[in-house]
């Protein structure tokens, strides 16, 4: 398959992401507690996240050029979290820093490769509208918004960037229900079946029972949607004037290890595919699981290293590169739309 990213020679899409970073905690576990109870897991190890990092980490690894704002704490993880955007080429220059801690994540992944969160926001919430520089949203393409910061924060974002002409592509997470009004700057939504559930004021079943309806229906508030259905793929629908077209873009199977961030992975690399091919949203879809399929089952393109405490596999690292150039790449890119799985095989 030709490699859909921007080429050295092609325009690089520019990317601004508002959003959070957060110091992941990550301990795996035979299986999740019930309430009361106490089990032991592996040692824990320490990863760089947060939605909005994610997504700039994801859109930076796909070619776009990216411009981060959000906020760090004055500790220790701090100074990581800016170092580790650095790294992968994001531009931090409106990453602020705040007195107390920064964002942390605490995470338990089962055998089965699920997980559970819950999240400190720290320094998060620090961030405000006055942190968001004009200069920021002048000559961006897309703009990456979620919800791990303040809502008033997110909004002011979503206008500032349709004013600049941007995409504005926000995903519902974690899930809040927004109003018309709220939403009528976004052009793009990326919703799970729980955040289209909320959205829609019906179930989570009935979402996943009729998915291209619901995905119909949301059109009504932003006029290109996006589900995401775990393993069973992705749905998608776009408002063309008085029509709605809908369809749907099945996943891929592999045995998942950590289903962490995959989501975010998915909608980096989309936002950064979608404007720079100027693609419709299904084509965009079926090229970016595409070129992470290639990338997961590929040797030539990706290897993995499984960590394992006495027979049971712990973790996994994936290692995916083009040409001779190796770039890492997050579990979680090569486990887009994978939520139930067996465990990796000792």
């Amino acid at each position: 398959m030709t490699d859909p990213r921007p080429t050295p020679e092609a325009p690089r899409p520019v990317v601004t992401v508002v959003g959070s970073v957060n110091m992941d905690l990550v301990v795996s576990v035979p299986r999740h507690p019930a309430p009361g109870e106490t089990i032991i897991g592996s040692d824990y190890v320490t990863h760089p996240g947060g939605k909005g990092a994610n997504q700039a980490v994801a859109a930076a690894r796909q070619g776009a050029e990216v411009r981060f704002m959000g906020r760090v704490g004055d500790d220790g993880f701090g100074a990581e979290l800016r170092a580790a955007l650095v790294g992968d080429g994001v531009d931090v220059s409106a990453l602020g820093t705040s007195r107390g801690p920064s964002g942390v994540a605490f995470i338990q992944v089962d055998e089965r490769g699920q997980n559970s969160i819950t999240v400190s926001p720290g320094a998060n919430y620090a961030l405000t509208v006055a942190d968001l520089p004009e200069a920021a949203f002048q000559g961006a393409d897309v703009l990456l918004l979620q919800l791990e910061v303040d809502l008033q924060v997110v909004l002011a974002a979503a206008r500032r960037a349709r004013q600049a002409g941007a995409l504005v592509v926000l995903n519902l997470a974690p899930a809040q229900r927004l109003s018309a009004e709220q939403l009528r700057d976004v052009t793009h939504l990326v919703v799970n079946e729980h955040e289209a559930a909320l959205l829609m004021g019906a179930t989570s079943l009935a979402v996943v029972n009729a998915p291209e309806h619901a995905a119909r229906e949301l059109t009504a508030l932003v006029p290109n949607v996006v589900v995401t259905l775990g393993d069973a793929g992705a749905v998608w629908a776009e408002r063309r004037g008085d029509e709605v077209v809908a369809g749907r873009v099945p996943a891929f199977a592999v045995n998942a290890v950590d289903t962490t961030a995959a989501g975010d992975a998915f909608t980096g690399a989309f936002a950064v595919l979608h404007e720079a091919e100027a693609l419709t949203v299904p084509k965009t879809i079926n090229i970016t699981v595409e070129y992470l399929r290639q990338a997961h089952f590929e040797d030539t393109y990706c290897r993995a290293e499984l960590v394992r405490k006495g027979r049971r596999v712990v973790n996994v690292r994936l290692t995916a590169w083009q040409s001779d150039e190796k770039k890492p790449v997050t579990a979680a890119v090569a486990h887009y739309l994978i939520d139930p799985g067996e465990p990796t095989a000792g």
